[in-house]
């Protein structure tokens, strides 16, 4: 064996290595590269969101294919920033997403401290509101007008809560069980059959609803139905949790410690 071959191991070893993905925030990267990941990733996927839904609705008043091509544009554009972004800052593009691990790194896991929760949260918040604007300015809308869209309706909040457990579940699941290489495609799948599966078109984001807010096009959402979304949207997110903690339930060794 030449003193090359280790090094070209370790390299192949590298390349192969899962890598992060939302709920595994990377370590060592610096905050400003991660809070800057989040506010760039959560603009694009509202300006995915947001301008799918208007190029559809410019396209065709079948509300079924507005639907299927809001989705289908939402699903691709979700994986590859996952994909993307998921080194430098995990990729959480989701405040629910990132309370859910602040919450579980306080437990003992790995995660986002409060520092970097103070810091995530208003980049994907003001990431979603640009990403709204940006849509709006590049098919000729006004660039901040207030939806109309009432979506208070007491079953579309049950989607609500339904369409983010799932999204916690799954996320936290294949965190458990050391398969977040899949997220990309995991993540995005999910969120792809919740538009269509969940009464509310699966938001499942407290950021991107907010940014939503700002557009009075296909995928808005009314200023005054905002409290009661993102309030069921943490339900949701801890529900998931809960659901996470009974289904991939640690085992303990013969000491009474957790199995690692």
């Amino acid at each position: 064996m030449t003193a090359t071959e280790p090094a070209a191991s370790d390299a192949i070893a590298a390349d192969t290595a899962p890598q992060p993905a939302p709920a595994a925030t990377p370590p060592r990267t610096p905050l400003i590269a991660r809070a800057a990941a989040e506010l760039v990733g959560t603009a694009a996927l509202v300006a995915i969101v947001v301008g799918s839904g208007i190029q559809a609705t410019e396209l065709t008043d079948d509300v079924a294919l507005q639907l299927l091509a809001n989705s289908t544009a939402t699903v691709f554009g979700l994986g590859v920033l996952i994909a993307l972004l998921g080194p430098v800052s995990g990729a959480h593009f989701n405040p629910a997403v990132t309370l859910a691990e602040w919450w579980t790194a306080r437990r003992g896991g790995a995660g986002v401290n409060s520092r970097e929760l103070a810091v995530y949260m208003p980049s994907q918040i003001a990431g979603a509101i640009a990403g709204a604007i940006l849509a709006d300015a590049m098919f000729g809308e006004p660039l901040v007008k207030w939806s109309t869209h009432d979506r208070s309706a007491g079953n579309l909040l049950l989607g609500e809560v339904v369409a983010t457990a799932g999204l916690i579940l799954l996320i936290f699941g294949l965190a458990r069980t050391d398969r977040l290489r899949f997220a990309p495609v995991a993540v995005a799948s999910y969120i792809g059959a919740a538009y269509w599966f969940t009464s509310s078109t699966s938001f499942a984001n407290p950021a991107v609803t907010i940014g939503r807010a700002f557009t009075d096009t296909f995928a808005g959402i009314a200023p005054a139905s905002v409290p009661a979304f993102v309030g069921v949207q943490l339900v949701g997110a801890v529900v998931g949790l809960a659901l996470v903690a009974v289904i991939f339930m640690r085992g303990k060794t013969e000491l009474g410690q957790p199995a690692a």
